[in-house]
């Protein structure tokens, strides 16, 4: 059933260091006792093999499981599930795999934690305390998989860096218009869709296909599995923005027409060498548009104006967030911010003098007074 011994070290001579060896579903398993004790390797013999008799699952000692294990086991979950963009999951996990190299994951603590925080606040430029808390959170997902997988007797409770604010900035209607004057004609509808419907700007508005645009219907959709969510979504188009889509596709047309080749893309290069091909980022013209319009905006910050002119035009709550694509009220929560210019409303609202009203009095009749007096 199994033995324990001393292997051979390359000069002839046994080595100090015990060893067992036991059989389980038929392959034999080697395994150091960490010990130079004969009964320490025979108890861990025994504990084997009663583990083996029962049937369970012979799992590493804890104690040796490194974050390089924990790491790739998250890795192989998620090409798996397909529950997450491995590009966004490597690219979270770089700078924990140059702090946790090597590291034993039983003995990962708070102070770790800590530790790895403040390292990433020292860095230049300064990291946002939001980027630290979403990298740390691939750590305790590494940690939960492993507890589950049984490579970690316990799990240890691990606080995050708050979240810290939402940020709070808008595009009123001027700055809009202010930004979109300093822009190419195909680049105006690309955040024309965005400031309208609140669509992520490099995800779902970029990346749309002719073929998702339905001018007849007046309908532009995305595809099941192409959202942050996963989830699909078919959008009926106001007028105006009928008016641009329509004029963008004209203007893909007459590059196919030029180059004498199909373009699926809605929002292709129209000039220079990657004329035709997929419109991947405007980044740079973003910004320039918005230094000359003198406005200091954020791109992100159509999505969330979307989604308070939104709230602000009448529309529930439950259609917003299917338009916007939001899953959950508290991340909807997070950009439904008020204006100062929605506080100076209610403001000239609160001036205003109030009407006559029945309030009730003693004796069971209502009797009518202005709350003006």
């Amino acid at each position: 059933m199994g033995n324990v011994y001393r292997p051979k070290l390359k000069s002839g001579e046994l080595g100090s260091i015990w060893w067992v060896s036991y059989y389980a579903n038929g392959r034999r398993i080697k395994e150091s006792s960490q010990s130079t004790r004969k009964s320490d390797a025979t108890q861990l013999l025994n504990l084997r093999q009663g583990t083996v008799a029962k049937g369970e699952p012979v799992t590493p000692r804890q104690d040796r499981i490194t974050y390089e294990t924990c790491r790739a086991a998250l890795e192989e979950y998620y090409r798996a599930s397909k529950k997450r963009d491995l590009k966004e999951f490597l690219r979270r996990v770089k700078h924990l795999d140059t702090f946790f190299a090597g590291h034993r994951v039983a003995n990962i603590t708070q102070e770790h934690v800590d530790r790895y925080a403040n390292l990433r606040y020292a860095a230049k430029p300064p990291i946002q305390p939001s980027t630290v808390r979403r990298e740390l959170g691939s750590l305790k997902k590494m940690l939960k998989l492993a507890y589950k997988n049984s490579k970690l007797a316990r799990l240890p409770l691990l606080e995050l860096p708050e979240e810290g604010k939402p940020r709070s900035g808008f595009f009123e209607d001027a700055q809009y218009e202010a930004v979109r004057r300093h822009l190419p004609e195909d680049l105006q509808v690309a955040i024309a869709l965005s400031y309208t419907l609140g669509w992520r700007m490099q995800s779902e508005v970029l990346v749309l296909e002719r073929r998702q645009l339905d001018l007849r219907a007046g309908t532009v959709r995305l595809d099941p599995g192409s959202t942050k969510n996963d989830e699909g979504r078919v959008v009926y188009l106001p007028p105006e923005l009928i008016t641009l889509c329509t004029a963008q596709e004209a203007r893909v047309k007459a590059l196919e027409k030029q180059l004498g080749q199909i373009i699926r893309w809605l929002f292709p290069h129209l000039t220079g060498r990657l004329m035709g091909t997929r419109k991947v980022d405007f980044r740079r013209a973003g910004r320039t548009a918005c230094r000359r319009a003198g406005v200091t905006r954020y791109r992100h910050d159509f999505r969330r104006t979307a989604v308070r002119n939104m709230v602000n035009n009448g529309i529930s709550e439950k259609v917003a967030m299917t338009i916007t694509g939001h899953k959950t009220r508290s991340i909807f929560d997070r950009y439904n911010i008020v204006s100062p210019g929605q506080l100076q409303e209610a403001a000239a609202k609160l001036g205003q003098p109030s009407g006559p009203v029945s309030v009730p009095f003693r004796g069971g009749r209502a009797k009518t007074r202005s709350l003006t007096r």
